[in-house]
């Protein structure tokens, strides 16, 4: 028979919450990593929260929620509070009640800040990794480098020079009036952004516009595709080749040599050099575009070379998921140290994305 298109308007409900949520859901395997993480990170926790005063949100909470922010691209933080008003799933994740408010999105971006001041991104990225079931995953003995730009939170119109002299020529009044550069010299050396001083220009090829930005460097192992360390950084010539000697530093301190694969951005003498200085293979792809390549046929002969050639190109989808489903194309927040932090906590989103599926498979 057809159903009525009435609502029910019982005044309570005898469903629980945890039955809401199918038991093969994607977010209940994530949940559970996450949550495991979180745990070893009570300590950190309670050095960054005093002992008095009114309880604040819980930290494993907001992370939680800015986990969701991340899962499924929320632009905001008063997007992400609407939708923990009315999605039982989201409510789920955080672990809020049925009954229980959410926050208003001012007192969690404050409650967030203080997370920001303690490298808690960082933190969490490295519990995460440490995890016995996780760690099995990893390679100890390969690795892959990159970077990619992450447009900062500013307009070109506040790229002002830094004595103070008014280099822009309006063309019209109001708040946001139009302004006209045709003609005039821009450079890191004589002008900064007043909006984010810690941002700039930079362009990424010929030809290409150029944009406030910093670079987001990451460092994957190639056995799982996972990324195990990253770093943001003011832009520069010579910035990824700086960030990839001290993100590959920490691994390289052991008494067999481990490889390095990189696109031909890395191609420089002094780099590989540095490199196998410190016991690492450089496993870098050649550049010969009017140029000697630093890379010679004591690397290249060997079947490893090409085969981390393959595999370093899996960091471009963890760069991909970063700045289209993450949200990180344009930072949303100032500040190199900010950024940063949103950079990280990124890429531990996306690792905690890719775990449930990698403990599935058979080793």
């Amino acid at each position: 028979m057809r159903g009525t298109d009435k609502r029910s308007g019982e005044l309570f409900s005898y469903v629980d919450l945890e039955a809401r949520v199918r038991r093969d859901h994607p977010l209940r395997r994530i949940r559970e990593i996450a949550n495991a993480a979180l745990v070893d990170l009570s300590g950190e926790f309670a050095v960054l929260y005093s002992g008095i005063g009114r309880p604040s949100i819980p930290p494993e909470k907001l992370l939680r929620a800015m986990l969701l922010q991340a899962f499924y691209s929320v632009r905001s933080e008063r997007q992400l509070m609407e939708r923990l008003e009315f999605d039982l799933l989201f409510r789920w994740f955080v672990g809020l009640g049925v009954d229980d408010p959410a926050w208003d999105h001012s007192t969690f971006s404050k409650n967030r800040d203080r997370l920001l001041d303690g490298e808690i991104a960082t933190k969490f990225l490295v519990a995460l990794l440490a995890q016995p079931r996780v760690k099995k995953l990893l390679s100890t003995d390969h690795f892959s480098v990159d970077g990619t730009l992450i447009e900062a939170w500013a307009s070109m119109k506040s790229f002002k020079p830094k004595d103070g002299g008014d280099g822009d020529i309006s063309t019209g009044g109001g708040r946001n009036a139009p302004a006209d550069f045709k003609g005039q010299k821009r450079s890191n050396e004589t002008h900064r952004s007043t909006t984010d001083p810690d941002a700039r220009l930079y362009r990424k090829g010929p030809g290409m516009e150029a944009k406030l930005c910093f670079i987001g460097h990451g460092l994957m192992e190639n056995r799982s595709g996972l990324i195990v360390e990253a770093r943001l950084t003011r832009v520069s010539g010579h910035a990824e080749r700086l960030a990839a000697l001290e993100l590959i530093e920490g691994f390289a301190d052991r008494p067999t040599a481990i490889t390095l694969g990189a696109d031909k951005g890395y191609d420089a003498a002094d780099f590989v050099e540095e490199l196998r200085s410190m016991n690492v293979r450089p496993h870098v792809a050649q550049n010969t575009s009017g140029r000697r390549s630093a890379i010679d046929s004591r690397t290249t002969r060997h079947p490893g070379y090409a085969a981390s050639q393959r595999s370093r190109k899996r960091i471009e989808e963890a760069f991909g998921w970063i700045k289209t489903v993450a949200g990180l194309r344009k930072a949303k927040l100032r500040g190199l140290l900010k950024v940063d932090w949103v950079f990280t906590f990124a890429v531990a989103a996306y690792n905690l994305v890719r775990l449930p599926k990698l403990m599935a498979e058979p080793s």
